[in-house]
């Protein structure tokens, strides 16, 4: 028996709610220390829970604070597996990785839809309800057990059994098509702009573009081709429109107006 089994053993006697003890225990691989942090990562915000001081608690911070560290520790290893790839590649893999159908897949393939109880059934923006929860572990854990365990648990608990890295970083995802389908189903001019170009350190030439929408600046990146610059840039308008409500309907806003217009 090894030491944090028999460490698991003497902690559940001790412990109130047992069941997700156990289930933390199995998912983790370690005892959890602070087991309400665990909960917390595991409350969607559609049964957020009263604190005692007029604030409703959720896993919103969580995930917040997960989606950062699992950021970090995928490019960790990234830069480490790829010691001769550019940084769109490594950008491009890094997203591959951590985007949001890919973390729902996981997180139902290792049993948290069997802990995240959502009043909102799961459809639409509410299918990432699991993916989110997952981030919001990899934020308990961080809190609980620090950077270099989280690291572990994200190597061996979510990349190694459910992701081969080698396998999604040739797979290519065409953010400029898909950024440019949404502008077509969506009646929205999507234009293309090349800011400057530079060189870096190596002297290798840079190309910086712009995506504009309905004739508003929505993101910039650079890349060593100008279909590598387009790609990332198309990725970041991509994730604003979906994650920035405001936003998205202010584009679509500003499409109908312009429709009117003509």
């Amino acid at each position: 028996m090894s030491p944090n089994d028999i460490l698991f053993r003497i902690k559940l006697l001790f412990c109130k709610d047992k069941e997700l003890y156990a289930f933390c225990f199995r998912l983790l691989g370690f005892p959890p220390r602070h087991l309400s942090t665990y909960r917390l990562a595991f409350i969607h915000r559609s049964r957020s829970t009263g604190n005692g001081k007029g604030r409703y608690t959720n896993n919103e911070r969580l995930e917040y604070l997960g989606d950062a560290i699992l950021g970090a520790i995928v490019a960790d290893i990234l830069y480490k597996m790829f010691p001769r790839k550019h940084e769109g590649f490594l950008t491009n893999t890094r997203s591959k990785i951590v985007k949001r159908e890919t973390l729902s897949k996981i997180a139902k393939e290792m049993g948290l839809d069997k802990v995240v109880h959502p009043i909102v059934t799961s459809h639409t923006h509410n299918s990432y309800i699991y993916g989110n929860a997952l981030e919001a572990l990899v934020g308990a854990v961080y809190l609980d057990q620090g950077y270099e365990r989280c690291k572990t648990f994200v190597e061996q608990r979510i990349i190694a059994p459910h992701i081969n890295i080698h396998n999604i970083a040739r797979t290519e995802i065409n953010f400029k098509s898909k950024l440019l389908e949404w502008g077509q189903k969506n009646h929205v001019p999507v234009n293309f702009e090349l800011v400057d170009t530079s060189v870096d350190g190596s002297n290798n030439q840079m190309f910086r573009s712009m995506i504009n929408l309905c004739g508003s600046p929505v993101s910039e990146a650079t890349g060593y081709t100008k279909k590598e610059s387009h790609q990332i840039a198309s990725e970041k308008a991509l994730q604003r429109i979906t994650s920035d409500a405001v936003f998205r309907n202010y584009i679509l806003t500003r499409s109908k107006a312009l429709i009117i217009i003509r």
